[in-house]
């Protein structure tokens, strides 16, 4: 999936979009996502000006709106205004090495159990092949109101 295939897929926006491309996607499964990390990041401005460093929380959320792209092709749908999937739990995070300009951050995300509304994956995001980052996240199916 190219961005804007991805942007069809998520209703996040700059500067809140952290996923550029999807590698692959077994629906019901797993997802390989990535996003390319430039020194151009509004998080780098403050975080930290003399040894940019991608914010865990960004790490994160990158890796939830992983989530959400293969949460929304696992259903065959796209966002609208009648649901969206909110992240409502972050278990066992732990951040391993930091991650900088000109990295490429890779997302890992798969399906662990669907019951119901909530959704559990198991995610970790790798640079050049190392672990970076990894967690259990939990997602939520809303209806809009």
């Amino acid at each position: 999936m190219d961005i804007n295939e991805v942007i069809e897929h998520l209703p996040h926006r700059y500067p809140f979009l952290l996923v550029d491309r999807v590698i692959d996607c077994e629906p019901g499964k797993s997802i390989h996502a990535y996003k390319n990390i430039s020194i151009n990041e509004p998080f780098f401005v403050g975080h930290f000006p003399n040894f940019p460093v991608m914010p865990g929380v960004l790490i994160t959320e990158a890796l939830a709106q992983a989530a959400g792209i293969l949460s929304f092709k696992t259903l065959g749908v796209k966002p609208d205004n009648s649901f969206l999937f909110y992240l409502v739990g972050v278990d066992r995070a732990r951040f391993k090495k930091p991650v900088s300009a000109g990295d490429q951050l890779h997302l890992h995300v798969q399906i662990q159990r669907q019951m119901r509304n909530i959704w559990t994956y198991k995610a970790e995001a790798k640079v050049d092949g190392e672990i970076v980052a990894e967690a259990g996240l939990m997602c939520a199916k809303r209806e809009l109101a």
